[in-house]
C-alpha cells in the first residue's frame, strides 16, 4: 500500500496521484492541512520534516515527486 501525505493547491502532490493512477497502485491520501493527526503521522514518518507530498510506499519514505524517476 502507498500512502500519499498531500495538501490542496500543491502541484507536486497531484502530479504524485497521477503518477500512481496511472499505474494502476492504490494509495491513501492523507491531506495534512487542518489535519492535526494526519500532520503528526506525516512528521513522525518523515522525520519532522514539513513538505509535501511524502510518499510512502512499501515502508520507504521519499519526500517530494520528480515524476517518478
Amino acid at each position: 500500500m502507498v500512502t500519499i501525505y498531500t495538501k490542496p493547491g500543491c502541484p507536486y502532490c497531484m502530479g504524485a496521484k497521477e503518477y500512481y493512477r496511472a499505474r494502476g497502485v492504490a494509495f491513501k491520501e492523507v491531506g495534512v492541512a487542518g489535519n492535526a493527526a494526519g500532520l503528526s503521522e506525516m512528521l513522525r514518518r518523515n522525520g519532522g520534516t514539513r513538505r509535501v507530498p511524502t510518499i510512502v510506499e512499501d515502508g520507504e519514505v521519499k519526500i517530494g515527486f520528480n515524476g517518478g524517476t
